[in-house]
């Protein structure tokens, strides 16, 4: 039977996917943001260069790293400071940086370099114009940066062990971009191919951030020594990645943003279920996912956390990837729809960690069949969130009783089901999640619960007698918002989460760790239930290394490198 004619297997159900614990345990995959961006700048031949390297003795100066595509130029323009280790914070109330940066749209005159200087390193006190696409800014590792430099300057490599357990020298404490601080809005640059899939520009800004910091180590070494210093050994310089802190502030950007939320899941869905609808393995694939599976068991391994929600997530992970490879090793993945025989036994053998897992990996070694499901995930949202008043109210309670049913079981009265609130602090206007029978915080509550919401409106819609929408929420006009995102999710199916996010069991890492995936972290490692450090851009190729050397085989370790 050729693949034309073979049943296609569905996307998987939204209730099963839009689950906390679910989105929790997502991993990076082909489609992450990351992977696609180097792709890119792989195929269309981008050239790079470091037009400006003006670094003192002391760290504190300016440099600037140039990218160069077929059609626009783009540079990072990082400002490099001498910050006192007292004044090292990663909490977004910090003023002052180790380094600060920004993406400049073009190649920047010293008459922009010296407006920006006044700017930049000012972060949220400065302000930017439109020629700016992202701000952001970065800290130096205590762990390792002072080990690294004095390595380097008494002529010998850092120690590999130390560098794997901590896996980069600098960690950035926020990435800014559509319009924060002046920056350009994306509108200003979505119809750019570069920037079509999301957060390209973003993306963009770490990965000539971490050139700039593995030039400035070394720099720093050989001012330090000039007759002894030796640059990092090309293979140890690619196991530093950039390290990042992410709180709060980004957890409700996925409630937020339903429709951009259901176009990364939708993605991520389809491709797996193309993979899934293969009548047989393509030439090659079999053997190429068996080698993923074993780098997976590696990395799951050698994934280290203190935290012990993820050491329970770790562990999990690991007996996992070990059942897969037990299983792998008598599997036949050659016909008979081979891996949706294999999901099927996943899903009733692995955990989620387990099963996430092997959802990105089944991606692996079909590019060709799912890359171009990039194009797919970004959302234009400005036009597609008109109430549709016209909707009878029957219709309207349908949707609820079929997309929020889950949430019509709760008693929100019960003081676990409405323990937590969703707030904006007055001091820096960055979310904030409190407890709402501890703190004085109700009347400041952001409409970020809606199953809630939904449960709410269903009591309402069940006693009214209006006929339209319009009619009923002309009299119950409180329940507009949670209207729209009614509407919204019965056209995007992966738009809403099916879970209590006010719950007192709520996990707000939860949503980090989905967002962060799509971008591509990898090494997961919670500091609290509220927020987490990773890594981005681990292993992969420094922009020199582009043109000659592969692109996106880097997010899994090698096997000799960290096999178990």
């Amino acid at each position: 039977m050729d693949q034309t004619t073979h049943a296609t297997i569905a996307p998987r159900d939204p209730q099963t996917v839009m689950t906390l614990a679910r989105l929790g345990s997502f991993h990076q995959s082909r489609l992450s943001f990351m992977r696609v961006l180097l792709r890119r700048l792989k195929s269309e031949r981008w050239t790079f260069d470091r037009p400006r390297f003006d670094i003192d003795d002391t760290g504190v100066g300016v440099a600037v790293y140039s990218a160069h595509g077929p059609k626009h130029s783009y540079s990072l323009i990082a400002f490099a400071n001498d910050l006192p280790p007292e004044k090292r914070s990663d909490r977004v109330i910090a003023t002052e940086w180790d380094a600060t940066f920004t993406l400049y749209d073009g190649v920047p005159s010293d008459a922009d370099i010296e407006r920006l200087s006044h700017n930049i390193p000012k972060q949220e006190a400065g302000r930017v114009s439109e020629r700016e696409l992202s701000v952001s800014r970065a800290n130096r590792s205590v762990r390792l940066w002072d080990d690294v430099v004095e390595s380097l300057a008494a002529g010998h490599q850092p120690d590999t062990a130390r560098v794997t357990e901590v896996g980069y020298l600098m960690r950035t404490t926020a990435v800014y971009g559509s319009g924060k601080l002046g920056a350009a809005d994306r509108e200003a640059t979505a119809d750019r191919p570069e920037f079509q899939a999301p957060f390209q520009i973003e993306m963009l800004s770490v990965f000539l951030t971490r050139a700039f910091v593995m030039d400035l180590v070394e720099h720093m070494a050989q001012r330090r020594a000039p007759e002894t210093a030796v640059p990092l050994d090309p293979a140890l310089r690619r196991r530093f990645g950039i390290g990042n802190s992410t709180g709060l502030g980004m957890a409700p950007y996925l409630i937020n943003h339903p429709i951009l939320l259901n176009n990364w899941i939708a993605a991520r869905e389809e491709a797996l279920a193309r993979v899934r609808s293969l009548p047989r393995a393509l030439p090659g694939t079999a053997e190429a996912f068996r080698v993923f599976a074993r780098r997976a068991r590696a990395n799951a391994h050698a994934w280290q956390s203190e935290h012990p929600l993820q050491q329970e997530k770790l562990a999990g992970l690991r007996r996992d990837m070990d059942m897969l490879a037990t299983h792998l090793a008598a599997a036949d993945l050659d016909s008979g729809q081979p891996w949706n025989r294999l999901w099927n036994w996943a899903e009733t053998t692995l955990g989620l960690e387990g099963q996430e897992q092997l959802a990105s990996l089944l991606l692996e070694p079909h590019g060709e069949l799912v890359d171009g499901l990039s194009g797919c995930m970004a959302a234009d949202e400005a036009g597609t969130t008109r109430i549709d008043g016209a909707m009878p109210r029957a219709r309207l309670l349908a949707l609820v009783e079929d997309i929020y049913g889950w949430a019509l079981s709760i008693d929100w009265d019960a003081r676990d089901a409405q323990a937590r609130v969703w707030y904006t602090s007055e001091e820096k206007l960055e979310p904030r999640l409190g407890e709402r029978f501890e703190e004085e915080i109700e009347p400041y509550e952001q409409p970020l619960c809606p199953g809630r919401d939904a449960a709410r409106m269903n009591a309402d819609l069940i006693a009214s007698d209006a006929a339209t929408v319009a009619a009923f929420l002309m009299r119950h006009p409180e329940h507009r918002h949670i209207a729209r995102r009614t509407q919204i999710a019965a056209r995007f199916p992966y738009a809403e989460i099916r879970d209590n996010t006010i719950a007192a069991d709520m996990l707000p890492i939860d949503l980090l760790r989905a967002k962060l995936s799509f971008f591509g972290a990898c090494h997961f490692d919670p500091r609290s239930d509220r927020w987490v450090r990773i890594n981005m851009y681990q292993n992969a190729p420094f922009p020199a290394d582009l043109a000659a050397g592969a692109a996106d085989d880097w997010t899994l370790p090698q096997l000799e490198e960290t096999a178990p």
